[in-house]
C-alpha cells in the first residue's frame, strides 16, 4: 500500500463517535501505552480456571486449540493457556520442542494454541482419548467440574499447579502474540511483577474456591491482568540483542515510531513524515524498524490497519466505505484491494464469514 495515496489527513466528529479508539491527541503515546493499545485488542471471550493437586505418577494433556476451542470457547478465535506451579515440579512436553522442567515459582504460557502435556516424568503418554479430553474440558468450562482436580497415583511427590485457559479474539494480526515463543516460561521473583503475579494468583484461587456470585466475571478479569503482567515481565527479561515487536518497544527510535503509528493509524503517513516525528532520519528509521520487525514501517502500518478494519467489519454494521475511511482510505476500491491482498478475501466476504462462524459456533454450543 502506498503511503501517500487515498489517505485522509483528518476524520470528522461522526466517525470519532463511532470508533473512538482510533482517535486521540496530537502527541505520540509512550511505547508502554503502545503495548496497552495492542493488548487491548486481545479481547477475552471466556476463561477456564482450576487447581490441579497431583501425586506421582500423573500426566495431563491439552489438545491443540483447533480441537479445544469449539468445545470450551465456541465464539473465540484463539486460545492462550498458562500454568502456575505452586508446589513441586513437572515436565512440559510439546511436539518438536525440547522437554521443559518446571518448578515451584515458574509460570508457563502456551500462547499459540499448540498441543502439549504436563507430567511427572518426561516421555509419558496420556491414556485419555481426544473425545474424553474434550468432554472433560467442556464440563469444566460449563462449571460442572470441581475447582480442585485430583490426579495421579499414590507416589510420594506432590504437585500443585494453577491452570488457566483463555479464549480471546485476536483478528488477523496481533504483534504481541506473534512475538511470543511457542513456550514461554516466566519466573516469579517475589518482587515487582513477580509479587503482583503472586497476589493475582492467590486472589484467583480464593475466588475460584468460594465461587461467589459473579465469580466467572472476576476470574476473567484476573486472568486478563495476569496475562498483561506475564507479557510485561517477559518484556523486561528480553536479552538486549533480541528482536521482535516487544524488543522494538525498548528501542528509542522504533518504539517512538510504533507509538505514532498506533496512536494515529488513519493519518497520511509517509516514511519521511514518520521519521520527522520520530526525531530521526528516514534511513535510520527504515533500517532500525526492519531490523526489529523484519518489515518496513509502511508495510507494518498496512497490516495494522487491516487488523482494525477486520475488527470493525465483524463488530459493527458500518458500510465498507466508512470502515475504509476510518482506517485511512478515501477510496473503498483501494481499501478492498489492500484488504484482499493481505487477508485473501474481500471485506464483504470477511464480514459474511465472520457472521456465519459466530452463528455456527453458537448453534453448536447450544446443541450440546
Amino acid at each position: 500500500m502506498g503511503a501517500g495515496h487515498d489517505l485522509p489527513s483528518a476524520v470528522d466528529d461522526e466517525s470519532s463517535a463511532e470508533f473512538p479508539a482510533l482517535h486521540s491527541g496530537s502527541s505520540a503515546q509512550s511505547p508502554t501505552d503502545t503495548l496497552s493499545e495492542v493488548l487491548r485488542e486481545v479481547r477475552l471471550a471466556g476463561s477456564v480456571f482450576f487447581l490441579v493437586d497431583a501425586l506421582t505418577p500423573w500426566i495431563a494433556a491439552a489438545p491443540s486449540a483447533r480441537m479445544l476451542l469449539p468445545a470450551i470457547f465456541p465464539r473465540a478465535q484463539h486460545l492462550i493457556s498458562y500454568h502456575v506451579v505452586r508446589h513441586g515440579q513437572c515436565w512440559c512436553q510439546m511436539p518438536q520442542h525440547e522437554a521443559m522442567l518446571l518448578s515451584a515459582g515458574d509460570v508457563l504460557v502456551v500462547p499459540h494454541g499448540d498441543p502439549y502435556s504436563l507430567s511427572s516424568e518426561p516421555d509419558m503418554r496420556s491414556e485419555w482419548s481426544l473425545e474424553t479430553t474434550l468432554r472433560w474440558f467442556r464440563d469444566m468450562a460449563q462449571g460442572r467440574g470441581p475447582f480442585v482436580v485430583s490426579e495421579g497415583g499414590a507416589g510420594p511427590q506432590r504437585l500443585e499447579i494453577v491452570c488457566g485457559f483463555l479464549g480471546c479474539d485476536v483478528f488477523p494480526f496481533n504483534p504481541v502474540l506473534a512475538s511470543l515463543p511457542r513456550l514461554l516460561r516466566v519466573r516469579l521473583s517475589g518482587a515487582g511483577s513477580g509479587e503482583r503475579l503472586d497476589r493475582l494468583v492467590e486472589y484467583a484461587v480464593a475466588e475460584a474456591r468460594e465461587r461467589s456470585a459473579g465469580s466467572r466475571c472476576v476470574l476473567l478479569r484476573i486472568s486478563e491482568l495476569m496475562c498483561v503482567e506475564l507479557v510485561r515481565q517477559h518484556l523486561l527479561s528480553l536479552p538486549s540483542l533480541d528482536t521482535g515487536w516487544l524488543a522494538a518497544l525498548r528501542d528509542p527510535v522504533v518504539g517512538r515510531a510504533l507509538a505514532l503509528l498506533h496512536q494515529r493509524p488513519n493519518e497520511r503517513w509517509t516514511l519521511e513524515a514518520l521519521a520527522h516525528e520520530s526525531i530521526t532520519s528516514r534511513s535510520v528509521l527504515a533500517e532500525r524498524f526492519t531490523h526489529f520487525l523484519h518489515e518496513p514501517p509502511m508495510q507494518y502500518l498496512a497490516r495494522w490497519r487491516m487488523h482494525l478494519a477486520a475488527q470493525m467489519l465483524r463488530d459493527s454494521q458500518s458500510r465498507i466505505a466508512r470502515v475504509a475511511f476510518e482506517v485511512g482510505y478515501q477510496s473503498e476500491a483501494t481499501f478492498s484491494r489492500a484488504f484482499k491482498k493481505l487477508l485473501g478475501v474481500s471485506p464483504a466476504i470477511w464480514r459474511t464469514q465472520a457472521d456465519a462462524s459466530i452463528a455456527s459456533h453458537i448453534q453448536s454450543s447450544s446443541s450440546r
